[in-house]
């Protein structure tokens, strides 16, 4: 989280500059991005875990 962040809130008062904007939308494009690859992981992992239970069946078969 930027100075930005810190100091601004969106139900403040007075206006943003154009740059406090950009800041801020830089900050939740990078948690989107993170979130995003944090998801692409965990769904991987679960579609690994899913193969891995398939072949430990098919071998008893």
């Amino acid at each position: 989280m930027t100075e930005v962040n810190k100091k601004y809130r969106l139900t403040s008062m007075e206006e943003p500059t154009d740059e406090m904007l950009q800041e801020l939308m830089e900050d939740v494009a990078k948690a989107a991005r993170e979130s995003s690859a944090k998801a692409e992981a965990e769904k991987l992992r679960r579609l690994q875990t899913v193969a891995n239970q398939i072949e430990a069946w098919r071998k008893r078969i």
